[in-house]
């Protein structure tokens, strides 16, 4: 971690695009102001590690449904076409003019 000493007024620059400036300093809080793209995604800790936490959960839950998919009888078959019926007619022309 990189500690740095800033007076109100003062800036850091960090890869060339974001920059960091002390704004306020009351007692044990000081207010930052962040010039930053438009892509460039910020958040308080706090919020992205809930975010991070609520992506794992739903990622697990897709999982556990997969899964689930996957041991009734005929696995995920039930969502396709049937695999005894022919194939169109012109589709079987292009393939054996090909």
């Amino acid at each position: 971690m990189l500690y740095l000493t800033r007076k109100i007024g003062e800036s850091v620059i960090i890869n060339d695009d974001i920059e960091v400036t002390v704004v306020d300093i009351r007692g044990k809080s000081i207010k930052l102001g962040f010039t930053f793209p438009a892509d460039a995604s910020v958040l308080r800790r706090e919020i992205f590690e809930r975010i991070q936490a609520e992506n794992r959960a739903a990622a697990e839950a897709g999982g556990e449904a997969l899964a689930a998919a996957l041991r009734r009888p005929g696995g995920l078959k039930k969502d396709r076409e049937p695999e005894n019926e022919p194939a169109p007619e012109s589709v079987v022309s292009k393939v054996d003019q090909s």
